[in-house]
């Protein structure tokens, strides 16, 4: 699917990965509706765009407010016209802590922003991308969707909802004309890591590399224009995706001693 005159709805826009897609699908000739709860963020990224070609327009928005996602088109077709794309990459993490540890609060959070909020927005914009001629679907998993990450079993398990919440809408929709893409970072060097308190998980005395948010954002935008199925994202994700296919449980136990030694 090319980039270019089309109009792409991108959450979690204001920081992070979000905001780099957004940026990338504009210089790319794209329209973007920037969506995040973060107001400053998305002035952030307005500033950034100001000048160039493409349009992007900004929107305050709360994907776990069903209300406000369902009036959210709507909004997007007043300023846009047409709605092309869907990137789903709003987002949050929880703080490295066994299940045990975590309060419900924390828990439905997680599940309310990371799957609830994926749905929502998927159920809101799928009618519409369903009547273009080409149309893009798509939505953030993780590298824990495929492996779980002990400490982060929370996370993991919304993700693992998205994975298959995505791939089963490409099966339902693989003979229309709406891609189906599902992204599967690694270790990412954004502020959601920063705000769980832990920057970079580190093995003994080496750090594990992770990958920008600009590469991450690369990556992304060339699997959607190549409609791909899946987009992993760093040698991190790339490495343990196989281990786990060769053996799930030596896979799971290494990344849980390793979280062990920075916990």
């Amino acid at each position: 699917m090319k980039c270019s005159d089309r109009v792409f709805v991108v959450t979690g826009a204001g920081n992070g990965m979000g905001r780099e897609v957004a940026l990338r699908l504009v210089r790319r000739g794209a329209h973007v509706a920037a969506a995040d709860v973060d107001q400053a963020g998305l002035a952030g990224i307005a500033e950034l765009t100001r000048g160039l070609r493409a349009r992007l327009s900004t929107h305050v928005l709360d994907v776990t407010d069903g209300a406000a996602v369902a009036d959210f088109p709507e909004q997007v077709l007043d300023q846009h016209g047409r709605i092309d794309a869907l990137v789903n990459i709003a987002g949050v993490i929880h703080r490295f802590a066994p299940f045990t540890d975590l309060s419900e609060r924390e828990t439905g959070r997680i599940m309310a922003v990371n799957f609830t909020g994926t749905v929502n927005m998927c159920r809101a914009f799928l009618p519409h991308l369903l009547t273009r001629p080409e149309a893009n679907l798509t939505n953030m998993s993780s590298l824990s969707a495929l492996l779980p990450f002990a400490s982060q079993t929370m996370y993991s398990a919304s993700k693992g909802a998205v994975k298959l919440f995505s791939e089963g809408l490409y099966a339902e929709l693989c003979d229309t004309n709406v891609h189906v893409t599902t992204v599967f970072p690694g270790n990412i060097s954004t502020e959601l890591t920063r705000n769980s308190g832990v920057d970079m998980l580190d093995a003994g005395n080496k750090k594990i590399r992770s990958t920008t948010p600009e590469a991450a954002a690369a990556k992304i935008v060339d699997g959607i224009a190549d409609n791909r199925f899946r987009v992993l994202i760093g040698a991190d994700a790339r490495a343990l995706d196989v281990l786990s296919r060769i053996s799930a449980r030596r896979a799971t136990r290494l990344v849980a001693k390793q979280i062990k030694s920075v916990l």
